[in-house]
């Protein structure tokens, strides 16, 4: 299928997927589930943020009302993004500032890079950013020779750490105190060797060594959390400070942002900056709300950068199911909710996109089969539907990837596999009432098989795929249907309607 961006032809997008490496979820997620130390430091630190979260959300009487404006705003704003995208330029123009479009991830990648070449330095202080991530900027600014700082504190800890991100706001939340002592201790230079692991002893090591580079960078690179049509204003909102510092003391500002962060008007701001830091850090508002517009003389970076980034966000907009993934607002309390998220950590998904959203966003920009297993990495319990701030039915667009996945392997496949026999077996057991009351009875045999613990831990394959995770309760001795009958007669006549024998279904 061709791919364009606003018309033009672009390359498959890269740097979404397959950061860690070749692997599925399943296989990377029964290592994390080995590692106890993980799952401890996931559950206090998403447990945290659920309580905090749940405390400032339930002081907002309008909270459901707040969601479905947001929602409303993002449905309206990517049905027209073309023309907002347009407008975009021409304000940030007007003011002084470089307006880029880039592809893909390489594109992306090149248009930055030649800005800190054109500028003579090689050193850049970042800000948090996600969207740097997905598209590799730190790697390939340092081929070029240039090395990118982060300054984000758990950033920070992830990059000298030589890791990767797990969580879309706490990058470094698979880490404790301890862990981030010693990283501290064996990468930063200069630092106390009697640093402890008090987080206000950890902040200040942070500070310390982060003060120089904020003083002697000439070049910031940034992401944005949302940018203003209208006005050409973009903006980042943060809890630390870092990202004021790398906003104002630059000569050289490098915003890469993915198109999907656009408002139209400056009035949408008053749904999203409710929205968005009670959903993510749990606080009425942002410490650190940084705008700028444009390049303003004597005051703050005197070159303004704006990469506009697609790298397959117009293929997910063309999606009239898939589409609504691109209204979030990266807040993460999907992921704070997930009790898949919580146990396997956000280095399961292979993506910089983790948890829920990661679970629908990453197959659609790479495509699903580049990511078969992540639509699979869920329960569809329904919790991070019921926390996204912007409404985004996360179990409905999972199901439907799996469908796609589902056909997509039937396509390509001439022996029908063992899961598509089982299902084509079960619709026709279905199919007829009859039939499925004499299934409902051959069921009973399972029991058999339990003896007498009342489940079952153990089947041939291919219902091996099943028990190997968990156990199947035993069939019930008697059918719905049997003892109906047995306890109340026919009732004057009974009637097949194909209702379930094992599960309640009308008699």
């Amino acid at each position: 299928m061709s791919e364009t961006f606003l018309g033009l032809p672009t390359t498959a997008p890269r740097g979404v997927g397959a950061l860690r490496g070749e692997h599925s979820f399943p296989v990377a997620a029964r290592v994390a589930l080995g590692d106890s130390q993980l799952r401890h430091n996931l559950a206090h630190a998403t447990g945290t943020i659920r309580a905090k979260r749940a405390r400032v959300v339930g002081e907002v009487d309008d909270w459901e009302q707040l969601r479905v404006a947001g929602e409303a705003i993002k449905t309206a704003t990517m049905a027209r993004l073309d023309e907002h995208l347009v407008a975009l330029e021409a304000a940030v123009v007007a003011r002084g500032g470089v307006v880029h479009w880039a592809r893909d991830a390489n594109e992306a990648n090149r248009i930055v890079t030649d800005i800190v070449l054109a500028t003579g330095e090689t050193e850049v202080v970042k800000v948090k950013s996600i969207a740097t991530q997905e598209i590799g900027l730190n790697e390939a600014l340092a081929e070029s020779g240039i090395a990118a700082y982060e300054t984000d504190l758990a950033e920070l800890i992830v990059q000298l750490g030589d890791d990767w991100p797990s969580h879309i706001l706490v990058p470094a939340i698979h880490r404790n105190r301890s862990e981030i002592r010693e990283i501290f201790l064996r990468e930063m230079v200069g630092v106390d060797p009697d640093l402890t692991d008090d987080p206000t002893a950890l902040a200040e090591a942070a500070r310390r060594h982060l003060r120089a580079k904020f003083l002697s960078a000439k070049v910031a690179v940034s992401g944005a959390n949302f940018a203003i049509a209208e006005t050409g204003t973009t903006m980042v909102v943060e809890s630390e400070g870092n990202g004021r510092m790398c906003l104002t003391l630059p000569e050289t500002l490098i915003t890469v942002m993915g198109i999907e962060k656009l408002l139209p008007s400056w009035r949408d701001l008053e749904v999203f900056l409710q929205l968005l830091p009670r959903s993510s850090t749990g606080e009425r508002m942002n410490p650190y709300t940084s705008m700028w517009t444009g390049v303003t003389p004597g005051d703050g970076p005197q070159a303004f950068h704006l990469v506009l980034l697609d790298n397959g966000r117009t293929n997910v907009l063309a999606d009239a199911v898939g589409r609504s993934a691109l209204h979030c607002i990266r807040c993460s309390a999907c992921l704070n909710v997930c009790p898949v998220y919580e146990r396997t950590g956000g280095h399961s998904y292979g993506s910089v996109y983790p948890g829920p959203i990661g679970a629908v966003l990453s197959p659609q920009l790479t495509g699903v089969e580049d990511n078969a297993s992540l639509p699979y990495a869920s329960s569809l319990c329904g919790a991070c539907f019921d926390v996204c701030p912007v409404r985004i039915d996360i179990p409905s667009l999972l199901v439907d990837l799996r469908r796609r996945h589902v056909e997509a392997v039937a396509d390509d496949s001439r022996v029908p596999s063992a899961e598509s026999v089982t299902m084509a077996a079960a619709a026709w057991a279905m199919g007829d009432a009859r039939r499925w009351r004499l299934a409902g009875r051959a069921g009973r045999l399972g029991r058999l098989l339990s003896r007498r613990r009342g489940r079952i831990s153990s089947l041939p394959p291919p219902l091996s795929g099943w028990t190997g995770s968990r156990d199947l309760p035993a069939p019930p001795a008697e059918t719905f249907r049997d003892w109906w009958t047995r306890t109340r007669g026919d009732g004057g006549g009974r009637q097949d309607t194909g209702g379930s024998d094992g599960t309640g279904g009308s008699p």
